[in-house]
């Protein structure tokens, strides 16, 4: 392999690499909006439990505030909120793993590239 050839594939590499930092730190901060979404719907479930069954509550819908049909039916739809979210942040985390391994196992083959190890001698 030529000098020019290992420096377009080192190169590539490098493009990779700097991808996949975007991607990381994009599904991070994926997983830490999902994560605040989840504190304030569990906030939220908690707050409703402490409410009498006639107490009136509101749900935010846009730019509206918009009366619920009672304790009972927020209650479920917070829930049903509470595991989606679990769910995707479950997802996310995955996702970030993946990458992080991914990204160790790539800038370490860059940094062999770079001090020009006998593994990228052969």
């Amino acid at each position: 392999m030529t000098n020019v050839e290992m420096s377009k594939q080192l190169q590539d590499q490098i493009n990779r690499l700097q991808q996949m930092r975007m991607q990381l730190q994009m599904l991070m901060q994926q997983r830490q909006q999902v994560e605040l979404r989840l504190k304030e719907t569990e906030e939220a479930l908690t707050e409703v439990e402490k409410l009498g069954n006639e107490a009136p509550i509101y749900k935010s819908v846009g730019a509206l505030l918009i009366k619920t049909k009672g304790k009972t039916e927020i209650k479920k739809q917070l829930k049903e909120d509470k595991e989606s979210l679990e769910l995707r942040k479950t997802t996310l985390e995955k996702q970030e793993g993946r990458t992080k391994e991914k990204l160790t196992e790539l800038q370490s083959k860059v940094q062999n590239s770079l001090e020009g190890s006998p593994e990228e001698k052969n």
